[in-house]
């Protein structure tokens, strides 16, 4: 059901490549509400992904942009407000990789080269983006940015290697762009902490399938999925949080706040 919760309202979804990506979900939960989009993806990616089926579904334009060349943003957004005709409202940043994930190099062997790059796709870009779009005044007052993280940049999860510190400089950029971004221009940011879930990008993690498994044990309300999740994003896009910025907030079924449930002892105990 939907609300109109962004209706007159702008936005850019970085990162739908497929339909179980959480951009792509995202993305059609906005339209829903009423909203405008452009898509934009590495151009590799829209290779690789589907998305001129999610762009005629949603009519919206796509506009390649590689997040680590700063003249491609730069592009993206002067190419977003032509099109809307004005600023965009929100952004959504679902953009994460790790090459040392992929080769299944251990985290205490990373290739620094490797490390390198993925620290500039997964988070510097997140800085590079804000840096971008303040500087040509892109983002209306009030406007709201969204980026998607996970907890293993608080706690230890052997698997997720060099992701994990990517994760915590993303929710770091977040908190301090914030700060200045809301002062400057009353726009929020926040990083959704989401559940493991089922996306092209978060099943190549070695174990996930064992993972998503526990994490459903040890949530109380369970996993939440990238419908949930877009859901969730939707309202922090609207104008129900206008004062809610530099946080990081938790959408994972209480996982976070969870120190062992009964179904998880019991599991240990057979």
């Amino acid at each position: 059901m939907a609300y109109n919760l962004l209706k007159g309202k702008k936005g850019i979804i970085f990162g739908a490549l497929d339909e179980n990506s959480i951009a792509w979900k995202t993305a059609q939960h906005c339209y829903a509400e009423g909203a405008q989009i452009v898509l934009t993806n590495a151009p590799i990616a829209l290779r690789m992904g589907t998305i001129n089926k999610l762009a005629e579904e949603i009519q919206a334009p796509v506009i390649p942009a590689d997040v680590t060349v700063a003249a491609d943003i730069e592009n993206l957004f002067t190419q977003a407000m032509e099109h809307f005709g004005g600023q965009v409202d929100f952004v959504l940043h679902s953009i994460g990789m790790s090459i040392n994930v992929r080769k299944s190099i251990p985290y205490y062997e990373n290739n620094y080269e490797f490390t390198h790059k993925g620290f500039d796709i997964s988070a510097l870009s997140l800085h590079r983006v804000l840096q971008t779009a303040m500087k040509l005044d892109a983002i209306s007052e009030w406007g709201s940015v969204v980026a998607l993280t996970y907890i293993a940049a608080q706690r230890v999860f052997p698997d997720y290697n060099d992701m994990a510190d990517n994760k915590a400089v993303l929710e770091s950029i977040a908190r301090n762009f914030g700060y200045f971004y809301g002062s400057k221009k009353k726009v929020r940011i926040n990083t959704v902490s989401q559940s493991p879930t089922r996306t092209t990008a978060g099943s190549g993690v070695k174990g996930f399938d064992g993972f998503i498994n526990y994490a459903e044990k040890m949530s109380p309300l369970g996993n939440a999925d990238a419908d949930q999740c877009a859901d969730y994003v939707v309202t922090l896009f609207s104008d129900l949080t206008r004062m809610v910025t530099m946080q990081n907030l938790f959408h994972d079924g209480g996982f976070s706040f969870t120190g062992v449930t009964q179904a998880v002892i019991e599991q240990m105990e057979k």
